[in-house]
């Protein structure tokens, strides 16, 4: 069995921990939080065989195949670090650093150490990503031209996205789905323009922004994000001869195909995409193929990929004056 470890005993982790029980050959074998009473809570729920008051303790156990990394995003460099330092893969969830430069330290010990890395966006390796793919590819809507897509939810006043100091703001941990989004809808084709805008709180946190980007090949891209509103969450992808629409850039479960006079393709006017178990289940399966096989990159969300995500979504800071974790020091 493949003995996948969890640290952190949040809300994500036991999405994890749920997805691990329903996947065949996975074990949830350790979890770890900061308070042993909270870890060993969280093992009786999830029925780990072990539970730990430290991350070091669960790094350190040679039985641990793969570490799920689902701390606070401020703190994701240090436990990858000290994860793959101990020998461990890792997958760590969205966003994967505070920063590209972060990231790049991370995949270079990973090379170093001959280990598993990376991001854990689950709509990087959700099957609808190669159904979209495969729409655009067939030229139903003729050639892509622009692209729309938004995120929302009522989640500003917690602490992960009210403060800088624990990585928050809606840039890493809301803007990062539209942004995917987009690029995976031009191949990740180079940006090479970039504009927008934030609204922050008062702890300096960027809460609303609104993206605009243009593709190397004349895409325009329009997005926007925000922590205080429950937006409809959709991405529309538009070319000469029509359109797709998604239900959710966050957790498409319904792809819709229009011609460019608003008629439903036929065969393709409606797809329901329900997940087996969580929707984590395509990253921990990938994740546990690709460890087996000896590789070192996710194919569905290479290192490439989530640095470019980064640099796009520093840039934006950059220009907006929001410092997040380790660059406030």
């Amino acid at each position: 069995m493949f003995k996948v470890g969890i640290i952190g005993c949040g809300n994500i982790a036991a999405t994890m921990a749920k997805t691990v029980n329903d996947t065949e050959g996975a074990v949830l074998y350790a979890v770890a939080a900061r308070n042993k009473e909270k870890a060993d809570s969280f093992a009786s729920i999830w029925k780990a065989e072990k539970s730990y008051g430290s991350y070091e303790e669960l790094f350190n156990d040679g039985n641990v195949d793969l570490v799920y990394v689902a701390t606070i995003t401020s703190l994701h460099k240090e436990h990858m670090i000290a994860a793959l330092n101990a020998g461990k893969p890792v997958l760590c969830e969205k966003s994967f650093c505070v920063n590209a430069e972060e990231a790049k330290e991370v995949f270079a010990l990973a090379k170093k150490k001959n280990l598993f890395a990376a991001e854990a966006i689950w709509t990087r390796y959700m099957p609808v990503r190669k159904l979209i793919d495969s729409i655009i590819e067939d030229r139903t809507i003729g050639r892509v031209t622009s692209i729309t897509a938004n995120l929302g939810y009522t989640i500003s006043s917690k602490p992960r996205i009210a403060h800088p100091e624990m990585g928050g703001g809606a840039m890493l941990d809301i803007s990062v789905y539209p942004i995917n989004f987009a690029l995976m809808a031009i191949r990740d084709r180079k940006i090479v323009s970039q504009s927008g805008v934030c609204i922050k709180n008062e702890f300096g946190a960027d809460i609303r922004e609104t993206m605009d980007m243009v593709s190397e090949d004349g895409v325009v891209i329009s997005m926007f994000a925000d922590t205080e509103t429950l937006s409809d969450r959709r991405g529309i992808i538009y070319g000469t001869d029509g359109r797709i629409e998604v239900d959710n850039t966050n957790n498409p479960l319904k792809v819709e195909v229009f011609t460019f006079d608003g008629r439903k393709v036929e065969k393709k006017e409606e797809h329901n995409l329900r997940h087996s178990s969580t929707g984590f289940e395509y990253e921990l399966k990938e994740a546990m193929n690709a460890i087996r096989s000896g590789k070192l990159e996710a194919e569905s969300m290479k290192w490439k990929d989530t640095l470019n995500v980064l640099t796009l979504m520093d840039n934006y800071r950059k220009e907006w004056n929001v410092k997040l974790g380790s660059e406030l020091s």
